[in-house]
C-alpha cells in the first residue's frame, strides 16, 4: 500500500512538472524559415501557453497575434503600431494571406495583450523568407 502511495506521488509530480515545462511561445506553422515563396502566400500562427482573445479583452494570459514585416522588435509593454509593417489580428485570427513584392523579408510574429501591448521576446518569433 505504501509503495502505491509513493508511485502515485511520483506520477503526480511528473505530470505537474511536464505541464509547467511547456513554455509560453509563438511560432509559424507556415511558412518555414528560409522558404522561397510566391505572393500571395499563407501565414499560419501558433501560440502555446496562452489563449487567443479579441482585441479589447483584458484577461490574464490572453492576447492576439501581430505580424511585423521588416520591422524592429517591439519591447515588452510597448503598444504595437498599426501600419503597413505592423499587421494586427485583433479578431483572434490564426492565419492570413500576405501579398508582398519580390524580395527578402523578415517576418516577426508578436503576441500582445488585448490593448496591443507586446509580451516581448518570450512571445516573439522571427523568420526570414524570400518572395520570388
Amino acid at each position: 500500500m505504501k509503495l502505491l502511495k509513493i508511485l502515485a506521488t511520483i506520477s503526480f509530480l511528473t505530470i505537474s512538472m511536464n505541464t509547467h515545462a511547456e513554455k509560453n511561445s509563438v511560432d509559424f506553422a507556415d511558412p518555414k524559415d528560409g522558404e522561397l515563396l510566391t505572393s500571395p502566400f499563407k501565414v499560419k500562427f501558433i501560440v502555446k501557453g496562452m489563449e487567443i482573445e479579441p482585441a479589447g479583452t483584458e484577461k490574464l494570459n490572453t492576447g492576439h497575434h501581430h505580424l511585423l514585416i521588416n520591422a524592429e522588435d517591439i519591447k515588452e509593454g510597448e503598444v504595437i503600431p498599426a501600419d503597413e509593417k505592423h499587421l494586427h489580428f485583433g479578431k483572434g485570427q490564426t492565419e492570413t494571406l500576405v501579398t508582398l513584392p519580390p524580395g527578402k523579408y523578415k517576418l516577426t510574429l508578436q503576441f500582445a495583450n488585448g490593448l496591443h501591448k507586446s509580451y516581448g521576446a518570450e512571445m516573439r518569433k522571427s523568420i526570414e523568407v524570400e518572395v520570388k
